[in-house]
Order: C-alpha cells, then sequence, then structure tokens
C-alpha cells in the first residue's frame, strides 16, 4: 500500500505561520499525500494555495477541547466550508459524554447534516486517551449512528495520541462503512503501518514527509 496516498500532512501548532502553511502544501503535493490539515484560520489561505491541484483540505472545529457551544461549532464548521474546506475534524463534546448526556449524539447528529447538506465529510475526534475501553466502544456507536464518516483517534494535544489498541478496538466497533483516522504521535513509518494494519484508513502526521521518505527507501 502506498501510505502517502492516506496521510493527512498536518501542522496545528499555535505558532504556526503563512510561510509554513505553503510549505504544508507544496509538501503534499510533491510528495502526493492525501491532504492537509490546518487550523480554520488559515483554510482560506491554503485553499488558494492549493488552488486546481488534488491536495484535500482539512481543518478542525471545537478544537482541541470540544466543549464549545454547539452551535458556535456549527458555525465555525460554516466558515471553514465557506473558505473552501473539504472535509471537518469535530472534535465531540467529551464533557458531554462524560457525564452521559444525550446531548453528546444530538450534536454529532447535527454536524453530520449540516456536513453532508454540503456534500463534504465529517470526522469525529473522540479522543481516545480520555477513554476506557468500554468507552471507546460506546463512543463509536454513537458516532456510526450519528452519521459520521469517520472516527479519529486524536488531536495530537492529550497525554497520548494513537495506538494500536485502540484503532483494533475501533474497528471492531464500527461498521466497515466507517472510517478510522489514526493521529497524535505518529512519526515513523513503520507506526503508519501498523495502524494501518490495525484497521485505520487515514493517518494524521506532522511527519507526513518523512514516512513518505521512508516507504520510498523502504
Amino acid at each position: 500500500m502506498n501510505i502517502a496516498s492516506v496521510i493527512e500532512h498536518t501542522n496545528l501548532s499555535p505558532t504556526i505561520t503563512a510561510k509554513e502553511i505553503d510549505q504544508l502544501v507544496v509538501e503534499a503535493s510533491n510528495f502526493s499525500l492525501f491532504g492537509i490539515c490546518v487550523p480554520p484560520f488559515w483554510v482560506k489561505r491554503a485553499k488558494r494555495e492549493v488552488g486546481k491541484g488534488k491536495t484535500t483540505l482539512i481543518t478542525v472545529v471545537g478544537f482541541p477541547f470540544g466543549y464549545q457551544m454547539t452551535e458556535t461549532k456549527l458555525d465555525e464548521a460554516q466558515r471553514a466550508l465557506d473558505n473552501g474546506a473539504d472535509e471537518i475534524d469535530w472534535v465531540w463534546n467529551i464533557s458531554s459524554f462524560k457525564t452521559g448526556l444525550p446531548w453528546t449524539k444530538i450534536e454529532l447528529a447535527k454536524a453530520s447534516k449540516f456536513i453532508h447538506d454540503q456534500q463534504k465529510i465529517l470526522k469525529v475526534i473522540i479522543e481516545t486517551s480520555y477513554l476506557s475501553d468500554q468507552e471507546i466502544v460506546e463512543a463509536c456507536k454513537i458516532c456510526n449512528d450519528a452519521g459520521a464518516d469517520f472516527v479519529k483517534t486524536s488531536t495530537g494535544f492529550a497525554r497520548e495520541g494513537a495506538t494500536v489498541e485502540h484503532v483494533r478496538l475501533m474497528r471492531m466497533s464500527l461498521p466497515a462503512t466507517v472510517g478510522i483516522k489514526a493521529a497524535g504521535g505518529i512519526k515513523t513509518f513503520a507506526q503508519s503501518k501498523e495502524l494501518l494494519d490495525a484497521g485505520a484508513e487515514r493517518i494524521g502526521t506532522s511527519s507526513g514527509v518523512s514516512i513518505a521518505k521512508e516507504q520510498e527507501n523502504d
């Protein structure tokens, strides 16, 4: 498998500059990476730089904790889509989920309808490092029932990122129609391959170029 074709080349650093956004676009094109994931503020510029290229443009909503008001997150998503985003990585409301509120699923259903009405892709970040195995299973069911296209492991800002064990559990808990994005702490080709073998379909990483180079030299 060509791992480059499933890598979302990511830079969500709070200090990211316009120059680094432009660099992401160039690197994604040069190494035939699937897409780039950038902060909402930089979506418009990234879209301009991507132009008519094949690079998919991804951004985040409710980042990194997910406990904003649903209306705020929907507005953030609308602005991102207006600015040219192709896919939204939506941080679900972990606080609501831990409390056992039905609003967790209601919010995701609202997000799913809103984003799908504009023919875009919804990926839900559940932040696996904050969840028990049973909670991961429950989270996957909620995401599937609400209409998510992908479930994503991590924001990259928690204590731990993607693990093979969590991805394997997610794959067992989701139908084949729902993809998995592994993200957080992925630095090498070997890690990427393990996560894909465990059931992930996408890899979110700030090390996209070095991973692609590793595969070329493998």
